[in-house]
């Protein structure tokens, strides 16, 4: 749950002191750690907690600060695991402005008075202002949980707070409802329903366009507008998968139908596009889209489940026919074996739902087979 916080001029200043020394710290946890060749959190307090004390962090932000180092470790560990990245050479470091976590000793909430109370290094710092919806603080009242991380993005000072949301039964679904993703229409169900791209890829060409040419003048307010518009583009594409989201998971829930989703792992290392389209595809954000359709689904109970996408544009929703002619164009589909001519987009989609069904009855009845 993100919030964001409205500081007066003296609790900014603390808040950025605050952000300051921790990271400050934290770069000096890492260095030691990285030296000493010692990375799990209860080990580096035995090296770094003096020392973090003497810098004036108190014992909670000083455990936290550690506790930040060595999750950042075992992140890159993991990542390096999974082939996802390439071994540290150097120490991790941590901006000035990085996050910062607080427990419920360092930061405690009011949520009826939309302020909280958090530890800084001027000390106690109470009465500092947020905005929420009141949905949003509903949910903090109920389910907020564990830490809040402090943010300082784009000259905004934002919490993010962790909220323990009980799961909600899943419903057993009568059928299925598919959902094809694509780039001309970002998504498209088995219903016919189709979300167009055209407008948010129209806004991401006009960015880079933008970004191109400011980049290319390289004066200070050009620099200063490229700072400005940092992020616009994401938060539009966000806002727009938000959007379409839960205009599917609404409509599941409302037939109750569960939704089947392709599984689109790894799609861009095997996907083969000339040069033009290769832009297009790295910026299209069908996991973000995915993973908003899942948490939603899993809040009003609707059944998720991801199926093979092999094929699902090239065969025929009505025989099941696949042939590389059925798909004359990037909007046609036409069997080439029974006629059944339909919206490429929505035959997958019909094909997706379809393999939907099997797949459910593989995950319920594992050994039915």
């Amino acid at each position: 749950m993100q919030v964001r916080l409205f500081p007066t001029p003296a609790q900014e200043a603390a808040l950025a002191d605050t952000l300051r020394l921790c990271n400050e710290a934290a770069n000096l946890v890492s260095r030691t750690a990285w030296d000493t060749k010692t990375f799990r959190n209860y080990d580096l307090r035995v090296h770094t907690y003096g020392e973090l004390k003497n810098m004036g962090l108190s014992a909670q932000p000083a455990q936290h600060v550690i506790k930040k180092v060595a999750d950042a470790y075992t992140t890159v560990r993991a990542q390096v695991k999974a082939n996802l990245r390439k071994p540290l050479t150097k120490p991790i470091g941590f901006r000035k402005d990085a996050a910062q976590p607080f427990d419920d000793r360092c930061l405690s909430w009011q949520v009826e008075a939309r302020t909280v109370s958090i530890w800084t290094t001027g000390g106690r710092m109470k009465g500092i202002r947020f905005g929420c919806s009141e949905e949003q603080a509903r949910a903090l009242a109920a389910y907020r949980k564990g830490e809040s991380d402090l943010v300082h993005r784009d000259g905004r000072w934002l919490l993010i707070a962790t909220c323990d949301v009980p799961d909600t039964d899943v419903t057993e679904p009568d059928t299925f409802l598919g959902v094809d993703f694509g780039i001309a229409n970002i998504a498209t169900t088995s219903d016919g329903v189709k979300h167009a791209g055209k407008a948010l890829n129209a806004v991401r060409h006009r960015n880079r366009e933008l970004r191109r040419r400011l980049q290319a003048k390289q004066t200070k307010s050009a620099k200063r507008l490229l700072k400005r518009r940092r992020r616009k583009e994401s938060r539009f594409a966000r806002d727009v998968n938000h959007v379409i989201s839960k205009s599917i998971v609404t409509e599941a829930e409302r037939t109750g139908r569960g939704i089947a989703l392709e599984d689109l792992q790894g799609i861009r290392d095997r996907v083969r596009l000339r040069k033009p389209q290769r832009v297009t595809l790295h910026s299209w954000s069908f996991h973000q889209l995915g993973s908003f359709i899942a948490y939603k689904a899993v809040r009003a109970g609707v059944a998720l489940v991801y199926v093979d996408p092999a094929y699902t544009s090239q065969g025929c929703s009505a025989c099941g026919h696949i042939d590389r002619k059925n798909r004359p164009d990037q909007e046609t589909f036409a069997c080439t074996s029974c006629g059944f001519a339909e919206h490429a987009d929505v035959n997958a989609a019909r094909n997706i739902a379809m393999r939907g069904v099997a797949g459910w009855a593989a995950v319920m009845q594992p050994d039915a087979a």
